[in-house]
């Protein structure tokens, strides 16, 4: 009998890391004066309302969270980046959530993090947790590589993680049903791929998560 690859997935905002890292990284251009504050603190925030309700328009909210970084350029932005990491997120990293991904490593698990969040934000994040594996928003590029505000492919969103995991799999000569999967994640848009998952964590779970995670069976874990 073949063993199967045990493939271990986590979303990262209020999974890995207690905030969302999007919202943050938009209160963060604030500070540098690259938006209106109060103007762009309404609208982020109505954003992040519809994310949670299950409403979020994701390519119009692309748009808004790229339009500082497209206007400022990838030199300013990347070194901006930097600052955001140091002043928000590394603060944000705790020793539990550092060793539940350790632990799955240590275990020789393939480990990857499977985020709504756009690349931009997000690859430096999953190099802090030591993940290679990144499954992200990803931002089209024009021909001269500048981001153009759009969505390249298939967004890694409700039911679009599980087309990306579907990708990354085949791309790899797997499927998954020669995988064995964990996925953990705290919110009700990742119920496609929680539902697809053998083993479904609702990790730090919202109370619709939290509800159905009881209901169901699933496994609940609290790292915050």
């Amino acid at each position: 009998m073949t063993l199967k690859t045990r493939l271990v997935l986590f979303d990262l905002d209020h999974t890995l890391i207690p905030f969302d890292s999007d919202y943050e990284w938009g209160e963060f251009t604030i500070t540098l004066g690259w938006r209106d504050g109060v103007e762009f603190k309404r609208l982020n925030t109505g954003f992040f309302e519809q994310y949670k309700a299950g409403t979020l328009d994701l390519h119009e909210y692309v748009r808004f969270a790229t339009q500082a970084i497209r206007e400022q350029g990838a030199t300013n932005s990347i070194a901006a980046r930097a600052g955001f990491m140091r002043a928000v997120v590394q603060k944000g990293i705790t020793k539990q959530a550092l060793e539940l991904v350790r632990s799955h490593q240590r275990a020789g698990d393939e480990v990857v993090i499977v985020t709504a969040t756009n690349e931009f934000v997000t690859r430096p994040i999953a190099d802090a947790f030591g993940v290679k594996e990144l499954i992200a928003v990803e931002l089209e590029r024009d021909a001269q590589g500048q981001l153009t505000g759009e969505i390249k492919g298939t967004p890694s969103f409700r039911e679009g993680k599980v087309v990306r995991v579907t990708q990354w799999l085949a791309d790899r000569g797997l499927d998954w049903n020669s995988v064995e999967t964990w996925f953990y994640s705290d919110s009700m848009n990742d119920l496609p791929l929680l539902e697809k998952a053998t083993c479904p964590v609702a990790t730090n779970p919202d109370d619709r998560l939290r509800a159905l995670a009881k209901e169901r069976g699933w496994r609940i874990l609290d790292l915050f």
